[in-house]
């Protein structure tokens, strides 16, 4: 069996016109795939635990402060509101990656809920808000005996 290497660019490839490459590679390099394809709204891990529920959102590169959290009868709402630096408008860039989001996630939530336990913690990039329930939504857990 002979194995026959085949050049991957002829000769006078760029001649007629060399931009036509760097067009086709700008247009589908990988900032195309993300810009466009890539969703920006942050994954959610949602688990309830014995007393209440935790609702985990992925939000690397954010502030506590960028969060607002609402609560409305059964719903809660997780919104962020960040817009572009101010300094950076002034720079040119040949190549510009970095990207402000704004996001709302909302969340029903169930009848099982003690409103006055919700708390929130940010920390390494994941929200976590804890969502108490109430007292009679919890189940106690007991062994039965077999007679």
């Amino acid at each position: 069996m002979a194995l026959i290497k085949f050049p991957t660019k002829t000769v006078n490839s760029d001649v007629v016109n060399p931009h036509i490459n760097s067009i086709f590679d700008n247009f589908f390099n990988d900032s195309f795939i993300t810009e466009r394809f890539v969703t920006r709204i942050p994954a959610v891990n949602i688990s309830e635990e014995e007393s209440s529920y935790k609702v985990e959102l992925a939000a690397p590169g954010l502030k506590k402060s960028d969060f607002s959290i609402k609560v409305d009868k059964n719903l809660i709402t997780v919104s962020v509101d960040k817009g572009e630096d101010k300094a950076s408008e002034d720079k040119v860039f040949s190549k510009k990656e970095f990207s402000y989001i704004s996001f709302i996630r909302s969340f029903s939530l169930p009848e099982s809920v003690d409103y006055t336990r919700i708390d929130a913690t940010y920390e390494d990039g994941v929200l976590t808000l804890s969502v108490g329930k109430k007292e009679e939504a919890i189940v106690a857990k007991r062994l039965i005996e077999v007679k």
